[in-house]
């Protein structure tokens, strides 16, 4: 992949981080595909575990690259609240107004109610992955990668390289969770489109890992992934929507994709 691979510097996190999680996710998704005995939920312990690959694999990095400072540095990235206010409230609200924009406009153009315009958590274990699964993955994509990303390419090229490897990060747990074809290849494109929003709310609120992670459960909170059992059109119009914002974002706000961070 050295189209994809970023520098040297960040190999070793995104080595770990996906080695970690398909090592713990694996046995579930070839237990779903039939190659293992007893079914996917059999392993779904393993499987969980697998999302702290992220978290795991940055303060190895960090330990790594700057010994103690370096995960002291990363744990206090997690505790810093010095983004001005404003933007902890766009995170958290950017993907429920954009899925809602999509939405909105999917009804205009004679789209039915099949397209609601909130799905929020119903269950304990969705709000549970609302608060867990930002604080395990975002220490990683935001807050050990992009930054080195950003030393070595543009905000968008960096983003989009990030998009890709977290796109793959979630393969195994696609597979687990039976997605057809149509939505995998949906699922794959969110994320990455997703990248780009993200990179582009760290970029306005300083470099703010907290507003990264906020932002991550904003994603959670409205969540059109829990209609896949009912069909595809949900999901389809908030892929869709968070493309256009993809798109729109480095050409209406050029200077939050124009500048690279400073060389270590």
């Amino acid at each position: 992949m050295p189209a994809i691979l970023p520098p040297v510097r960040t190999r070793f996190f995104f080595t770990a981080a996906l080695g970690v999680t398909l090592l713990l996710q694996l046995p579930a998704a070839l237990a779903q595909l039939g190659l293992l005995p007893g079914g996917a939920q059999s392993y779904m312990g393993l499987a969980a575990l697998g999302m702290f690959g992220p978290l795991v694999a940055a303060l190895l990095a960090a330990r790594r690259e700057s010994g103690r400072d370096g995960v002291r540095a990363l744990l206090r990235a997690m505790r810093r609240i010095d983004a001005p206010l404003g933007w902890y409230a766009v995170a958290l609200l950017a993907c429920l107004a954009i899925h809602s924009a999509g939405a909105a406009l999917y009804r205009a153009l004679g789209g039915g109610d099949e397209v609601s315009f909130l799905y929020l958590p119903e269950n304990a274990q969705h709000w549970v992955s609302l608060v867990l699964v930002p604080l395990v993955e975002e220490p990683g994509w935001r807050g050990f990668a992009l930054p080195r990303l950003l030393r070595a390419h543009s905000p968008l090229s960096a983003s989009l390289r990030l998009g890709l490897l977290w796109a793959l990060w979630h393969v195994a747990m696609f597979v687990v969770q039976g997605m057809g074809p149509a939505a995998f290849a949906l699922a794959l494109l969110n994320i990455v489109a997703g990248s780009v929003l993200f990179s582009w709310l760290y970029a306005r609120s300083g470099g703010s890992l907290t507003v990264a992670i906020v932002a991550h459960a904003g994603a959670h909170l409205n969540n059109p992934t829990r209609s896949l059992q009912e069909g595809l059109a949900p999901f389809a119009v908030y892929t869709a929507a968070l493309c256009v914002t993809a798109v729109l974002l480095p050409l209406l706000d050029r200077r939050a994709f124009a500048a690279r961070a400073p060389a270590a």
